[in-house]
Formats: structure tokens, sequence, C-alpha cells
């Protein structure tokens, strides 16, 4: 079963607690703190594989979880981190948070961290200091990422199939390749693309069948953008047209105009091939190409029969040049995209100097009702190492804030001893001459 879209939960492992821990031996009645770190969670990784074709497996496996690191103990004993989870996805996955992609696999044994564990508590042996000889404080865990992931497939191959249903696309891609795609004298026989690779001149083209398009497709009708996706990375088209169709170039604008309205594929490389030639008169052949040359003057057509194997050769070469021309073309433009310029003197980058008042725009204080919302990555972070049933710790949480100048913000919106702070889901009261 083909599968190219998928939702996963995913949750991160969390990071092991830190430890309070004091050194205890005969004859050292002060060893002082020892306690150890905990570990790291465990990351969700991706990994791109090219022996993988579908996303299928995400349908029996929704939710995908990493290990928890370990607990940090005495002795200065850190805990061992979370083993991270990797996951196998087809080449052309990506992965998407929010509607926004955050991870995108496009060569074989690429990877991605997808979900990041959550960092391991420090024990009390990191605190300690000259003025506090015996710390009695120990961060928990960071909570690993959690949330849930659009997962979609865009198959990567050098030549797109396209053309209305019945045009003949799966019997051509049977006889260039070793695929072997349903074929039937209907409409829409095929229901998910097939891949296929064909070898011209010692050259390999994987090509990608994908199902028939119809009028008003880029809108999702027919089988619409569940398969226009899926050209979306192919180098060049090739479109083929029934020569048995009353009129191929109307037929050639059908599928033209939905092109078109979807992303940028109007713009792509193209060749045109009327399909089932054997046996019909040239004169009609004649007569369809200018038809679609009329259309589209600048396009190459040919005529073919996949099943008489006439003209077969002549067409995979032509795409093979194409997709030469375009894959270089790619390679360049990645290349200018990477290329770094140094500034002119014009453009030399201003100086910036931290103000207090830039400072401050690293965290936020709102108001809710009778609670007091703290929001900023830096503070958030602390607190949700803060162990909330640990004095000392709620009280080194405090004394950041007021280092971070958050208390005289709390201070200036009307906050009271009693009043309840909330930062990363975690929330304490404030207190007397804090």
């Amino acid at each position: 079963m083909f599968s190219d879209t998928a939702k996963v939960s995913l949750k991160a492992g969390k990071g092991g607690d830190g430890a309070v821990s004091f050194r205890r031996e005969i004859y050292i009645p002060k060893g002082g703190p020892d306690g150890g770190d905990g570990g790291k969670g465990g990351d969700i990784i991706f990994k791109a594989d090219k022996d993988t074709n579908t996303l299928i497996d995400f349908r029996y496996t929704p939710i995908l979880t990493a290990e928890d690191g370990r607990n940090g103990s005495g002795t200065r004993s850190a805990g061992r981190a979370g083993k991270d989870l990797i996951v196998e996805v087809p080449i052309g996955t990506i992965v998407k948070r929010d509607g926004k992609v955050i991870a995108d696999l496009v060569t074989d044994g690429q990877t991605a961290v997808i979900a990041r564990g959550g960092d391991g508590g420090f024990g009390n042996a990191h605190f300690k200091s000259s003025t506090r000889q015996a710390p009695i404080i120990a961060e928990v865990g960071e909570p690993g990422e959690e949330f849930e992931a659009e997962i979609e497939l865009k198959l990567l191959a050098d030549v797109g199939l396209v053309g209305l249903p019945n045009a003949g696309k799966s019997t051509f891609l049977s006889v260039v390749s070793n695929a072997k795609p349903e074929i039937a004298d209907y409409p829409f026989t095929t229901l998910t693309p097939q891949l296929g690779m064909a070898t011209i001149d010692e050259q390999d083209l994987l090509i990608a069948d994908i199902p028939g398009l119809i009028e008003g497709a880029s809108e999702g009708k027919g089988l619409g953008h569940d398969f226009l996706r899926h050209i979306d990375r192919t180098a060049v088209l090739l479109h083929l047209v029934d020569v048995y169709n009353n009129d191929a170039g109307e037929a050639y604008k059908t599928i033209r105009g939905e092109l078109e309205k979807y992303s940028d594929l109007a713009s792509r490389p193209e060749v045109v091939a009327l399909t089932k030639c054997e046996g019909v008169d040239s004169e009609i052949i004649e007569m369809q190409m200018a038809s679609i040359l009329k259309i589209n003057p600048e396009v190459k057509v040919f005529a073919i029969s996949a099943a008489a194997h006439q003209g077969i050769d002549d067409l995979l070469r032509e795409l093979k040049s194409e997709v030469i021309l375009q894959r270089q073309s790619e390679a360049n433009s990645a290349h200018d995209k990477a290329h770094f310029t140094e500034p002119s003197d014009d453009e030399a980058l201003p100086t910036i100097s931290l103000s207090p008042e830039a400072v401050k725009t690293t965290w936020k204080v709102t108001k809710e009702d009778d609670k007091f919302i703290v929001t900023g990555e830096k503070i958030e972070k602390f607190a949700k190492r803060t162990d909330m049933n640990n004095y000392a710790s709620v009280n080194r949480l405090r004394d950041i804030m007021k280092k971070m100048g958050i208390r005289a913000e709390l201070t200036s919106l009307g906050a009271e001893p009693d009043s309840i702070v909330s930062i990363a889901g975690k929330e304490f009261t404030l207190v007397e001459d804090w």
C-alpha cells in the first residue's frame, strides 16, 4: 500500500534530573557536594533511506517516543543520555510543524533532528562556590519537545509523466523500465504514483508515473493535489497526449492550464509525446502535432508507440539531454545562493549595542486575571529545570528573575508578595523582601 501523507505525534526524551548528594567517607567529615548531572533526553531523528518508498508505517505507529535521560547520582556520576530514536523515511520526505517546514530530506542517508530531547539538570556539585559550600540545589531535567508533525512525501525523479487519464503513461513506463504498473483501457487505472528506471546510452533516468490529471485538478478535483505534489521536484516533464484525441492541442492545453495554476510547474522543462501512434496515418500525426505546436510553438513533440517500441530511444535521448541541462542549472543556482560576498564599505554592518531596553526584549510579562505570565526563551529554560518542590531551587529562579529585571517589571505591573507567577507552565508565588 502506498501512502504519501501522514500525521504522527512526536515526544523526545526528557532530560534526567540532577542529584543532591554529599560525599560521605570515613576520615573525610566534610566531603562536600558530589551530585552528578542528569543525562540528555534522546532526540527523534529522521533519516532518508533509498529503500523506503512509502509513509505507510506511520499509519501503524502514530506515536514516536525517544528514550529519557537517566538521573545523576552521587560521586559526581552523570546520568546516561537517552538513546536517540532514528526513523527511516523515503527520500523526498518533508516534515512540517504547525504548517512550517522543519526538514526536507532529499538525499540518501541525510538526517534531520525533528524533535530535540531535553537537557539534563545540573546536580548540586555544579552549584558549589566559595560562599555556598553545601548547596542543596539540583535541577530537574528539561522535557523533550512534544508536538504533532505533518509528514508529506514528494517523489524525487528525473522525469515526471503527466497527461490526461488513459494517455498511455503506465504503458510507456512499463516498456522503458522495470516498473510493473497496472494497465487497462479505462481512465484512472493508476491510483498511486509509480517509479521506474529507464536506461539510455548508459544514462539512468528515474521516471515517475503520476496518476492522470483532469481539468480542475489544481483545485483538488479528481486526484488533484494528492498527486500534483509528486511532480514538484522532477527535473523535466514528459507530457503524453493520446493521438486519438479529437484535438490533441486542446488535451495538451487542459493539462498545461492545471500546471500553470499549481506551483511553478509551468516553467519546468517539458517534452511532449503523441502516444499510440502505431498504424496511424502520418497525416493525422502531423495534424495533431501542429495542433499542439499552435498552443506552444517552442515545445518539442515526438510521435511514439510504447506497445510497438517506436520512437522510444529518440524520446529518451531528448529527455536525458533536458535532465542533464536542468540538473546543471539547479546546481549552479544552489552555488550562487551559497556564495558569500563581503559587504562593501557602503554596506558595512552597523554596530549594535545592547541597551537595557534591548535586553528586556528577551522576555515579556503579561497579566491574565490574577496571574502574571512570564515568557522568554532563556527564562523559560531556567524555569523548566527548576525543582518546584525544592525551596532553594525556587529561590534560585527568583534570583535569576531579579538579575534579568523581571522582578522590577512585575512590581510595576502591581504584583504583590502572594501573586502567582507562571513560567513555562510552572507556577509559584512571590515572597516578601524578594
